[in-house]
């Protein structure tokens, strides 16, 4: 059966949070020395690590992560804790950091996002997005004028579901009108995003690699299930 829509994850797949040597401008380590290219690399790793926990936690705050991307509040506690524990000296370089994640204009497209949403919405296939996220990432598009191909956007904080359960694909595959069997979920984590397999809904694996370095992933990916 032919594709007629297709779900997008956000971040690693459509979108990634590149590392910046500005936001680390003044982080020290325990001794008081700037922060080196790796130990910069590490932190923006687990910034934005969409399953692994990446430190130990108390039960208070491992409850917070379990919960992150339902509740906003929550995802705030979940990661300024774990951002205290990767070494980032004191809470206001934390919460500096924290905003950096979740200011949607800090987000950087992969080369290929905007051509292939233009020519799927021209092609007259749905597309959906769908992310397991706790703030509002419709800006990252509305700035660059993607909004206008994006059909429907799902995100876990404001439908109460997170990927990879069940419910979540079924919500958006239900908004864009489509069968599940003539749906593709493209996304960066097999678990879950390959999740919607579960409703019978097809799926492609993308690398979440640095944007210079994945210019047509997300093309290719369609073209192999047969969507563009």
């Amino acid at each position: 059966m032919a594709i007629q829509a297709v779900m997008f994850d956000f971040s690693g797949t459509l979108f990634r949070l590149e590392h910046r040597q500005s936001w680390f401008t003044g982080l020290v380590d325990d001794d008081g020395r700037p922060l080196d290219a790796d130990e910069q690399a590490e932190l923006m790793r687990r910034m934005t690590a969409p399953v692994t926990l990446t430190v130990d936690l108390d039960e208070q705050h491992r409850e917070a992560w379990e919960h992150r991307d339902l509740d906003p509040e929550l995802h705030h506690k979940a990661y300024l804790e774990i951002l205290k524990q990767s070494g980032v000296p004191g809470t206001d370089q934390a919460e500096a950091l924290y905003r950096r994640l979740i200011d949607p204009a800090e987000w950087t497209p992969y080369p290929d996002t905007a051509s292939v949403l233009k020519e799927l919405s021209g092609a007259g296939v749905k597309v959906g997005v769908l992310s397991n996220i706790a703030f509002d990432i419709r800006p990252a598009f509305t700035a660059r004028g993607l909004d206008a191909y994006v059909d429907e956007f799902v995100l876990s904080y404001e439908v109460g579901y997170v990927k990879p359960d069940p419910a979540v694909f079924r919500i958006l595959v239900e908004r864009l009108g489509s069968p599940a069997e003539s749906t593709l979920m493209v996304g960066d984590h097999t678990d879950a995003d390959g999740g919607a397999t579960g409703i019978g809904c097809e799926f492609a694996l993308v690398e979440p690699l640095p944007t210079a370095e994945r210019t047509d992933g997300l093309r290719a990916a369609l073209r192999e299930h047969g969507a563009l």
